[in-house]
């Protein structure tokens, strides 16, 4: 089993290049099932969430040609297969918007109960009520997600939360319905424009993407298009949060800065200079930082997926933080590793109460989950010692060369194979 073994307490400086968006990258390739012709994504991140739908996609009859390490060409037009089995998707979320794809462009879909990582309860009731009031019949038997529909008709849907997925499984499924579809109390997230704007490239009419009310008029036909992926917002707050723990000097570069402006107001208001430009962010740390309180919230408020990251600062901070979870109720688990290292998190419901120490120090430590591994390895760059944090596999799902980018900030940080191979490195 892989692991990462950081030497920590090494000032992060320089510069470091954000990959494609992950979360909107997935969404995309399931949308670009419904062209009738080929496309050609660029900017994909390598990382293993897209691998492993591109798989289950090639199962379907998806004929995928990697141009090179972020780019492909699709070919969507010979799909035999409606199915997706468990084998393919229980590993990542994101195989819920074949449902909408499939049940969009051919009527029909089977796909198994997703995975992902194990941070709270993520029902799919809001997806099944959409794909319902567009005239689908929809059921779970044996494992499968079974959706039909003799055809697909236009209706006004509301969310009873603003929920990402829903919001684009519903505009998968609807693009190609007979008459108009609304989803009310739509969700704004850069990734659900990313879909509209795809979508929209490929014929589409989707209006109002970035608002709480979606209105799509049905095509019947969808042509093929060249696009690229928006940068990982998500990639870029964790480099943010990397300099500031480690009182660096670090510039995030191919970003779209507004996209960051909740995680960049926070650290502003702990004390950190950001200095913005027009596709980077430069974070700046010096000198103590402030205790703050932090609510995680849909967008444009504080990611859900940055709070691992953000306690992680807060944990080497003066004075006591609140870090409040508002999205997922089980997102706190890996606070007893961060506490291993020395941290002060005391949890209470969906609350975390954060005394911050003087320093943390290196100890062996497991990542739960995708952006827990993220938060751990934050602050593995900041403890003094050595911490060799397993579970990378996790990290892997939603962190292109992770290890390389840190490496070239300056991080000592090395990828082992097992706990063997940590002869491999050197403490000097």
């Amino acid at each position: 089993m892989e692991q990462l073994v950081i030497k920590g307490n090494v000032r992060l400086q320089g510069e470091v290049t954000i990959s494609g968006a992950k979360n909107a990258a997935l969404a995309v390739l399931a949308a670009a099932i419904l062209a009738d012709d080929v496309c050609v994504i660029e900017n994909l991140p390598c990382v293993n969430d897209i691998k492993v739908l591109l798989q289950s996609m090639e199962q379907l009859g998806v004929n995928v040609d990697y141009l090179d390490q972020n780019k492909i060409k699709m070919d969507s037009r010979h799909i035999h297969n409606r199915r997706i089995d468990y084998d393919y998707i229980k590993k990542i979320r994101a195989s819920y918007y074949l449902l909408g794809a499939l049940l969009g462009k051919y009527k029909k879909a089977e796909v198994a109960l997703p995975g992902g990582c194990n941070i709270g309860s993520r029902p799919i009731d809001q997806h099944i009520k959409g794909f319902e009031a567009l005239g689908a019949h929809v059921e779970v038997k044996h494992g499968m997600i079974v959706a039909t529909a003799d055809d697909l008709t236009g209706a006004n849907i509301f969310l009873d939360m603003a929920s990402v997925g829903a919001t684009i499984n519903i505009m998968l499924a609807a693009v190609k319905a007979k008459g108009t579809t609304v989803i009310e109390n739509a969700a704004k997230e850069p990734h659900v424009v990313e879909v509209a704007n795809f979508l929209s490239s490929m014929g589409a009419d989707v209006k109002g993407a970035g608002t709480d009310v979606i209105k799509i008029n049905g095509v019947k036909e969808l042509h093929g298009t060249e696009y690229m992926i928006i940068p990982d917002q998500i990639e870029a707050g964790t480099y943010m949060i990397a300099g500031a723990i480690t009182g660096g000097d670090v510039t995030v570069n191919n970003i779209i800065p507004k996209h960051m402006e909740a995680v960049s107001a926070k650290l502003a208001e702990m004390g950190v200079t950001i200095e913005e430009y027009d596709e980077a962010i430069r974070v700046i740390a010096n000198g103590p930082l402030k205790n703050i309180q932090v609510k995680t919230s849909p967008y444009p408020g504080f990611p859900t997926d940055m709070q691992p990251q953000m306690t992680a600062l807060l944990s080497v901070t003066g004075g006591t933080s609140i870090m409040t979870e508002s999205i997922f109720e089980s997102r706190f688990s890996y606070t007893d590793e961060l506490n291993r290292m020395g941290a002060n998190i005391k949890v209470e419901s969906n609350t975390a109460i954060v005394k911050g120490v003087e320093e943390l120090t290196g100890a062996e430590v497991t990542a739960p989950d995708l952006r827990a591994g993220a938060g751990i390895i934050i602050a593995a760059l900041a403890a003094k010692g050595e911490t060799a944090v397993s579970g990378v596999e996790y990290v892997d799902r939603g962190y292109e060369h992770i290890e390389d980018k840190l490496k070239r900030l300056g991080a000592d940080i090395f990828r082992v194979k097992d706990k063997s191979d940590k002869s491999m490195f050197k403490v000097v």
